[in-house]
This record gives structure tokens, sequence and C-alpha cells, in this order.
């Protein structure tokens, strides 16, 4: 016997889930899972297993639709998922197919077509409802028209709203990294930004731009990367400690930062896996600042550190939530090995 999908069904509707339901059960390879009705009970049946295959409205109660499925995409990256919803605006369905939905249903649409959407989603295709396509692709060019961008640019904007470094970008479209920072020069000003973390923002707001580059490697696609940030107010140490991180390992995205503001935010932005954090901080003191990026991403691992350690430093380093607290001086490539084998691990959330 061929083993059926798993299909979770969420929206706040009883009838709507009713009649996705019986929509799906004629197709003899899907299966119902579970059905919930709101953002608490879907991170439970989550927690409880993952579905081949979420199919879910985006007007739900507790729930935060782009975010949530940004963190969805991170936490459960083979999991598929399907909106399927009465909502048409080109903004909110670019945003949503930006973040990882692998396809968008409009419910006034016929019900074969709502099967064929499942069935393209689940062989690993995309699905878009056609009233919404003419309508996105004359929004991407009128929005792409209007800031003048290239179609390099497009694509460097679309790696880097990924948190890929300038390495990565230069390895991923085969080009010298001196080449991509000309590159990314050019798309700062053709947006008016002025920094790497306002381009990361200017991306989350304007997803219609974001190009996927054709020659994209697979790889780069389907493959977690591991964001690992440094928040320490003096370039020259912050310059150092990054590249004996990215020397120490090869799936490390870096993630520099200078004060604990531009911390905070790349916290949101990028949710790292991991990050160091000196005490001394030109804003406030780095306990805070640990605190800070626990709140915007409670799964990061922090390593405090100071070239003036002392018991006290020691004892509200953990206090605050960081995992460990090192002397500069102690910092070695042998000890950054470690402590990425520790908070990098598979086993490791």
């Amino acid at each position: 016997m061929t083993e059926k999908y798993r299909v979770l069904l969420a929206d706040d509707h009883a009838l709507v889930r009713a009649g996705l339901r019986d929509a799906l059960k004629n197709l003899p390879e899907i299966e119902i899972a579970g059905e919930v009705s709101n953002g608490r009970e879907l991170s439970a049946a989550l927690a409880d297993g993952i579905p081949d295959l979420l199919v879910m409205d985006i007007n739900m109660p507790d729930f935060a639709p782009v975010e949530e499925v940004r963190k969805m995409r991170a936490h459960f990256p083979n999991m598929k998922i399907l909106v399927v919803s009465a909502y048409d605006d080109e903004e909110y369905v670019v945003g949503l197919l930006s973040a990882g939905v692998n396809g968008y249903h409009l419910k006034d649409q016929p019900l074969a077509d709502l099967q064929m959407a499942v069935q393209r989603v689940l062989a690993g295709g995309r699905w878009l409802s056609d009233p919404l396509v003419g309508r996105l692709v004359q929004h991407s060019s009128e929005a792409s028209a209007h800031f003048g961008l290239t179609r390099r640019q497009r694509e460097l904007l679309y790696l880097l709203s990924k948190g890929f470094s300038n390495q990565k970008i230069a390895m991923m479209m085969k080009l010298s990294v001196k080449t991509v920072e000309n590159h990314l020069s050019a798309l700062y000003r053709a947006i008016n930004v002025e920094s790497r973390l306002e381009a990361s923002n200017f991306a989350r707001d304007h997803p219609d731009l974001l190009l996927i580059p054709k020659e994209l490697p697979s790889a780069a696609s389907s493959t977690q990367s591991m964001p690992v940030l440094v928040v320490d107010n003096n370039v020259r140490y912050r310059s150092q400690l990054g590249k004996m991180i990215l020397r120490n390992s090869d799936g490390v995205e870096l993630l520099e930062a200078e004060s604990a503001s531009q911390a905070v935010e790349y916290a949101r932005v990028y949710q790292p896996r991991l990050a160091f954090v000196d005490v001394v901080l030109d804003e406030e003191d780095g306990f805070h600042c640990v605190q800070q990026i626990k709140s915007q991403s409670p799964k990061t691992r922090i390593v405090l550190i100071s070239a003036y350690p002392d018991r006290e430093f020691r004892r509200l380093a953990f206090s605050s939530g960081a995992m460990a607290f090192l002397d500069k001086k102690d910092i070695d490539a042998a000890t950054i090995r470690h402590v990425l084998e520790d908070a990098l691990s598979p086993h490791q959330g």
C-alpha cells in the first residue's frame, strides 16, 4: 500500500475546514492528519508531528502570517505550505510567497483547482491561482521600474535578504568579492540605504522586488544557513573574531553588529543560531543586550565575552541567559571550534 501524504488543515471557521476536508478526502494519496483553528493550536500540532503539507488560512486568531511562515520555513524546511484565502491583495500575497509558502489559492476558485494545487505543491511545484498571476507580474514590473533596479541588483537583494555573506554571494554568483561589494554599493544607492541591515529591511518591505537567480545552485536554496552574530563596538576585534569563526566552520553566515540596537535588529531579522556579545557596548552593557536578543530570537545561544572578566561579570552573564562567559585573552581557534561545535550541532535547537 502506498504511503499517504499527511495534511494538516488550519482555518478558524469549522465550515471552511469541513469544505477543505471534503475536497481533499477524494484524493487517494491524502490523509487528513488533523485540524486546528488558531495560531496556538497550530503551534501545538506542529510540535506533536510535522505533516507533509499544511493547508491554512492566514486570517486566524493568534497568528501573524508572514512572521509565522518565516519561522515555520526555518524550523520545518521540508513541510509544504499552501495558503487558501479570500485575500487577494498583491502585497500580502507577495509577502507570503517571499516568506516561503509554496502556493497561494483563492477560496472562490473551483474545487478541482484546489485539488490540483495540493497535488502540485506535494509534487514539489508551486501554485498561484489564475486571477493572481497577471496582477502579480504587473505589480512586480511596476515596482521594479519605479526603483530602477537591474536584474542583477534584484538578485543581489534576494541573496542579501537570505543573510548570505559577501563571500557566499560571490561564490554563488561566480563573481569576485570585490565585484559583489561594488554591486552592493550601487544597490544601496539605488534603494537609498546606507547599510546591509537597512537593505535587508528594505527587502523585507518590498518582497516583490526580490528575484531568485536562475543559476542559483540547488544547495543554496535547500540548505539552511547558520547565522552567527558578533556584537562588539571595537571594529578591529570584531573583524578578528569574525575571521576566526569563518575559518573554523564552513556552514556559518557571519553577521557583525557594533551596537545593541543593531544586534537586536539582526536577531529579529535573521534569528542567529549563535551570538558572541561583548560585555561593554556604547549604548548599554552586554547583559541587557543578551536579554534583548533572547526576546527577539529565543533559540539563539549566546556567549558573553570581555577583556576585563571578573566573578560578578560571570554571574551576570549566566543570569542574563548566556550559555558561556569567555575572557577575550582565552579565545583562540580551539575555543572557537569547541563553541561552534556545541552551539551548531544538530541536537541543539
